[in-house]
Order: structure tokens, then sequence, then C-alpha cells
């Protein structure tokens, strides 16, 4: 928050190419109609305890495993840094053709997306479906295989990677079992194919802790050197709805004590090597008390697990803390009595105790992109 304000502050959001993401839009409601016609009912509805469309974005977690080990994630306690097996490239099809509504997906979760051998594949059949796709990666294995050629080929809408450090010495402290001068040479492969592709796709995504906060004003330069056109730095620290991390993480947490200054300051350094500066914040996002600013997941998004389990959302992205139900029949789990619980909590309360972490009273808040697409066309 920025001390000593009593007045909410807007920053500069992450929000998703317009002319890209509302192409994509037009040309799904125009091949697939009954997408539009889910898309209308959604937008003419009361957030209310049942929902006569099914939702319109989706997170899905196609690995629940990772080669980090990285000090602020839940997957650093999982044994062998796996929670489940991988979801299959059936089970995936199968979600997709069942959600009509669709119209994005986040493709990742809490494991790294491109440990997954039918990656490349996820992206390309939900492009294919005129699905606006975004997903975020360590980095590490984009030479593999090509892996970064076949990320782009796959028409990928953007792909944020994660890049928690300026220098080696704090990249590898943060990024456990990360090498930065690797995963440097890997961003450069993929924003030069990307650029040769004619497709500014992707995105630097740092998490700020007290291990880099004295490097802010580094990444503007670095970002430019190796291909970035667009920088993000998320200022808050999950907790994964568990209380543990939630002590843990504030022990680390540096973004809540930046002030306006420091932020204006990386938004100014950012235009002198023409990369765009903004800002994502995980808390002070939503508000009790006034329906337009309660949280939009229960009413409108759905987070899968690599399980095919139903999660509430990408912030506790584990089906161990919270199982909603069954995900090879969201259709018809959409409805049932947890996802009705979970809505009343929302609308009438209390706030679950997972949730807590999203409504603290805002004082700084980003204007930032949290599934509503930028000046949408009339459908």
């Amino acid at each position: 928050m920025i001390p000593n304000s009593d007045r909410q502050i807007e920053l500069p959001a992450p929000f998703p190419d317009p002319q890209l993401y509302n192409e994509t839009l037009e040309e799904g409601f125009r091949n697939f109609p009954e997408r539009k016609v889910n898309y209308r009912k959604y937008k003419a509805s009361q957030r209310g305890l049942t929902l006569e469309y099914l939702p319109i974005r989706m997170d899905i977690e196609n690995v629940s495993r990772c080669n980090y080990r990285c000090a602020m994630c839940q997957v650093s306690e999982w044994p062998k840094l796996k929670r489940a097996d991988d979801m299959s490239l059936e089970d995936y099809k199968a979600l997709l053709e069942s959600q009509i509504g669709l119209i994005e997906i986040k493709l990742q979760g809490m494991g790294e997306p491109l440990m997954g051998k039918c990656y490349a594949e996820m992206i390309y059949y939900a492009r294919n479906k005129h699905i606006w796709v975004r997903s975020t990666t360590n980095g590490s294995l984009l030479h593999l295989g090509d892996n970064y050629k076949r990320v782009i080929d796959a028409d990928i809408c953007e792909l944020q990677v994660s890049f928690d450090g300026a220098t080696p010495e704090t990249y590898e402290s943060i990024r456990m079992g990360g090498k930065f001068r690797a995963v440097a040479r890997n961003c450069d492969l993929l924003n030069q194919y990307a650029r040769d592709s004619g497709r500014t796709r992707t995105r630097m995504w740092v998490v700020v802790q007290k291990a880099n906060v004295h490097e802010l004003a580094l990444f503007p330069q670095l970002a430019s050197e190796l291909g970035f056109n667009r920088l993000t730095f998320s200022l808050h620290l999950n907790d994964w709805g568990q209380e543990h991390w939630r002590q843990l993480n504030q022990g680390i947490d540096a973004g809540s004590k930046l002030d306006l200054s420091s932020l204006t300051t990386l938004v100014r350094l950012g235009r002198q090597h023409d990369v765009g500066v903004t800002f994502w914040a995980m808390d002070q996002k939503y508000e009790t008390g006034d329906p337009a600013r309660i949280c939009p997941w229960p009413f409108a998004r759905a987070y899968v697990s690599s399980d095919m389990r139903i999660v509430p959302c990408c912030i506790v992205a584990n089906p161990d803390v919270s199982d909603l139900g069954n995900a090879r029949q969201l259709a018809q789990e959409w409805n049932n009595e947890k996802m009705i619980e979970f809505r009343r909590s929302h609308l009438h309360g209390p706030t679950p105790e997972m949730c807590k972490l999203c409504y603290k009273a805002p004082l700084m808040r980003t204007n930032r992109y949290s599934g509503v697409e930028p000046a949408p066309p009339t459908v």
C-alpha cells in the first residue's frame, strides 16, 4: 500500500493486447454461436447462487509439478516437487469441448507447464477454437526440443516468463534450481523468434520480495536486453489460502512497502528502454459490501487442477486445500452445493478464510487485468 495515504492510487496494469483479444473474441462468437449466447447470459446476469451460464474463463493446470524450488511457492513443500499426475490431452480436449462458454484460458497452475508432453498441442487446440490463451513459465525448458518455437508457432496470445532476479546471485537465491544465464539465453531465443514471426506475445514477470527489492531499477534495462517490451512487477506474495504460507510470505514480502515515487520511477525507467512497465497487486483487489467489487471467480471463472478437480481460484490453486467438485463433469458441478455455498459466502459473508488475502481494505489499487476484456465488442 502507499504509506500515509487515505486515497486509492491507480497504477498501470498488465492488460492483454486489446486488438488480439477482441479479434479472438469476435472470431469465437462467429464460429461458435453457443459461446456468444452464453456470453450474453453472463453479461446480463446478476450475481446469484445458481447461474444460468457456464464459466467464461478458466485456469487449466496441465501439470502440478516443477523443476524449481522457489522460496515463496507451495510447490517447494510438495514431495519431489509434485502433487498429482499430469492432465492428459484427452481430458483437456474433453474439458474444452464441454465448456461451450470459454473465451479465455490460462494454461498453467502450480507447475512448470513446459514439463508437460502435450503443452504446445494444448495451446494449439484452444487457439483453433478461437480461445484467448496465456501462460506462465520459468523459462528453463524453452530451449529443449525448440520449445520456444513450438509455443510461438502454436499461436499463444501471451507468455509470461518469471524472472525474479536482475543478477545471477539474486535470481538463483529465489528461483532455486534455476540458472540465470541459461534462462536469459532462452528468453533471448524466445523473443527473437517471436519478433521474426511478427508476434508480440511475451512479458517479463517479476515477483517483488525482500531478496530482489534492491534490484528493481535494473529490471527495465534487463528486460530490454533480453528482448521483452513488457515488464510487470507483482507487488504481493500469495498465501495459497493457507495460514502457514501467509506467515512465511509475510516475512519476505516487500512490494507493500514500496511508495508511489518508487513505482513511478520504474515506469519512467521502462520508457527509457522502450519497455512498458505495469503492476499487479495480489491483495487489496476486492471489497466486501460492494457487489461490483466482489471477487468474480465464483461467478465467472473456474480453476481445474491437473487431476481434474475444481479449485476456487489461482490463489488457492490446490484441491487439497479446497475441492469444489469433479472437473470431468464441470457443466453439472457448476451449480453443485459446494459452489452455491462458495458463492453465498462471497455475497453474504462471512468471507472464506482462504479468500481474505484478496479482500483487504484497498489503499493502493492497480487497475489490473483480472479477467475483464479491454473494450469488448458489442455482441
